[in-house]
């Protein structure tokens, strides 16, 4: 083998290099992009190291309805006889830089798979988000999802991207061959030339990662390349990750990024992905007896039958949200009574930013000023939804 020894290297006209070497055997790059795209936030979806799990470290008794249990922007998506344990995990790839996982653990398993049953975790995408890809002109450009899954079953897994503006979808498979055993998975699909992406903040991407398919799902052999949706031709040869209670599926380092080549994860501060996150949830909690159990929300007044009160949400969310809360404690400031617990909103009116929270219970007078907090018991909360 030989060996090339250069101090730089550049291009036939550039006049300076694009890469110098030092002695060392290091070297700096004037970098423009990455894979076509852009350096920094190359990774298009958030959450896909599994740092945030705003709701509940570990949901149990999933399956059987859909909706968000556990980890934060991803969604646990199917019907069926099958239940499961949704939890944050430790158990992650060496080397890569993850703390963790989420862990599929089946508590009842599903040997026969009904036709209309299915299990996928799906994880949704603002349009706004996406025009990077260019979908829907002569210049739209490929999509690159890798991840890193260790899989209680060896063969057929499907990945689907379905493209909820226009109800059109691709699909991709990716064979497990070593069971119980981190590998990771990169798959590149192709630009799609029909259909543009809303650019609004709405529901335009859906990432599915199909666990267990019935027939009403895998009849027809799904399309490699973007197609006009066919609801029999999504996961046709899926296995059945849940015909076990021995079975447990993890999953992390998920990333989509534009382009043909899998680039490495690019990893965020947890901050930063926890704001992320609650664009679309957020969950302000019973901080523990070593903080004074409360967490200040706001302040308003009396109005005579209610109580309403300015709260400031942590980030501005996708859309006004829905909200709730539990035993919330309410002070009347004006008179000094005691605080009065708070276990239901009867109403918000509410931007994506902020919200007036308006309750019933306790004894105020007309027009005294109104604080809110969390209180010391561990199921007391205020939270507000948007999600896609």
């Amino acid at each position: 083998m030989s060996t090339l020894k250069v101090g730089g290297i550049r291009g036939v006209s550039a006049s300076s290099d694009a890469i110098t070497v030092a002695n060392d055997g290091t070297c700096t790059a004037n970098v423009s992009s990455v894979n076509g795209g852009q350096i920094g936030n190359r990774r298009l979806n958030s959450n896909g190291e599994f740092q945030v799990f705003q709701r509940t470290s570990s949901a149990a008794d999933i399956g059987g309805s859909e909706g968000y249990f556990a980890p934060d922007r991803y969604s646990q998506h199917g019907t069926g006889n099958m239940r499961y344990t949704a939890s944050q995990s430790t158990d992650v790839p060496a080397g890569y830089g993850f703390s963790y996982s989420l862990k599929y653990d089946c508590t009842t398993a599903s040997g026969t798979v009904a036709a209309g049953h299915f299990v996928a975790i799906e994880h949704r995408m603002e349009g706004q988000d996406l025009q990077v890809f260019c979908k829907g002109t002569a210049q739209a450009k490929q999509y690159t999802l890798s991840f890193h899954v260790k899989s209680p079953k060896t063969g057929t897994h499907w990945i689907e991207l379905y493209d909820n503006d226009n109800n059109r979808h691709v699909c991709k498979s990716y064979t497990v061959s070593s069971a119980d055993t981190w590998q990771k998975v990169s798959l590149t699909f192709p630009a799609d030339t029909t259909g543009a992406f809303g650019n609004d903040n709405g529901s335009s991407l859906r990432i599915f990662f199909w666990l267990m398919a019935g027939s009403t799902y895998a009849t027809n052999t799904p399309t490699s390349t973007w197609a006009t949706f066919d609801s029999d031709a999504r996961a046709t040869g899926q296995v059945n990750v849940f015909d076990s209670t021995s079975n447990d599926f993890f999953i992390t380092g998920i990333q989509l990024e534009v382009g043909s080549v899998a680039t490495d994860f690019e990893h965020r501060l947890f901050a930063d992905e926890l704001r992320r996150c609650q664009r679309y949830y957020f969950r302000i909690p019973y901080q523990g007896a070593s903080n004074g159990g409360g967490v200040y929300l706001g302040s308003g007044k009396e109005t005579g039958s209610n109580a309403r009160v300015a709260v400031d949400f942590p980030v501005p969310m996708r859309a006004i949200p829905s909200c709730a809360a539990s035993n919330l404690l309410a002070d009347d400031e004006t008179s000094a009574t005691s605080a009065n617990t708070v276990s239901s909103v009867l109403a918000s009116s509410a931007e994506p930013d902020r919200g007036r929270v308006e309750f019933s219970g306790g004894s105020y007078s007309s027009g005294n000023s109104i604080s809110l907090a969390t209180g010391q018991a561990t199921d007391s909360y205020l939270e507000g939804s948007a999600e896609l």
